[in-house]
């Protein structure tokens, strides 16, 4: 059994799990390399895979706005998907009328065209698209998450305390968490880095099966939404045709772009 896949059906293993490090945190810094990386290689990024204009909903992380995800989805709008923000302003947490207002926005997108929706969800946003996809699977195409903690302890990350603060909720929530953990019935991708300063990347770890897999990047959690791996990877996976999943070649690019996220 690979480590990938012991940690994510393990509980006992899951619960102790510790916070990244401070120097990871303090590492966190060069998400504004990460982000001019995107932009200096936003060229290149334009010989990926075109889209089929389907919708595409893109949910912005813990304390963030729509302003936050503004590079990545003006990325995918340049590929042919209709882009889509949450437009709920701030993500404080999941505070009365967020989560209704999000599950109508995603019928909305999804009766515009009569087009199954793929939500892409960036650390807590990723925790709100397994959601949705899990209570609305007929209205989801597939899930993204980037770097989110949709396992183990909840206290496995550097911005708990801030979420807890927010929100005024308890990190500790298994009332949504059963919906959340388990693999949604869609394709589901976790994109996720083992130096990500903000989230234990166990905690981002996807029980790989015939449509859900993890792909790993060498990047921080708070560059992964310019980071250029990133977008080329969502680039691939959103533009396979719908009901025709397989999973992402990492080999195209070698170890140094997007290292085997099973290796011991």
């Amino acid at each position: 059994m690979t480590v990938a896949a012991q940690a994510a059906i393990d509980p006992s293993r899951q619960e102790a799990i510790k916070p990244p490090s401070r120097l990871l945190l303090l590492a966190e810094v060069r998400a504004l390399w990460e982000t001019g990386a995107g932009i200096a290689m936003w060229p290149l990024l334009q010989l990926t895979p075109r889209g089929d204009g389907h919708p595409v909903l893109v949910l912005p992380g813990l304390v963030a706005s729509d302003t936050s995800t503004g590079i990545l989805r003006r990325y995918l709008e340049s590929r042919g998907y209709d882009a889509h923000g949450w437009g709920l302003g701030r993500n404080m947490g999941p505070r009365a009328g967020v989560e209704a207002g999000m599950v109508k926005l995603l019928r909305e997108l999804h009766d515009k065209d009569g087009q199954k929706v793929s939500v892409v969800g960036w650390s807590l946003g990723g925790v709100y698209a397994r959601l949705l996809a899990s209570a609305h699977p007929e209205l989801v195409r597939n899930v993204i998450t980037l770097g989110s903690p949709f396992s183990g302890s909840p206290r496995a990350t550097n911005a708990w305390r801030v979420y807890e603060g927010v929100s005024g909720q308890s990190s500790h929530d298994p009332k949504r968490m059963k919906y959340v953990s388990p693999t949604p019935p869609v394709p589901t991708t976790s994109i996720f880095s083992r130096t990500d300063g903000v989230v234990a990347w166990q905690c981002s770890l996807e029980k790989t099966g015939p449509q859900s897999e993890n792909i790993e990047v060498i990047a921080s959690h708070i560059g992964l939404g310019a980071h250029p791996a990133v977008m080329y990877a969502l680039a691939d996976r959103l533009s396979q045709p719908e009901g025709q999943w397989k999973p992402f070649n990492r080999t195209l690019l070698g170890p140094l772009v997007y290292p085997n996220p099973d290796r011991t």
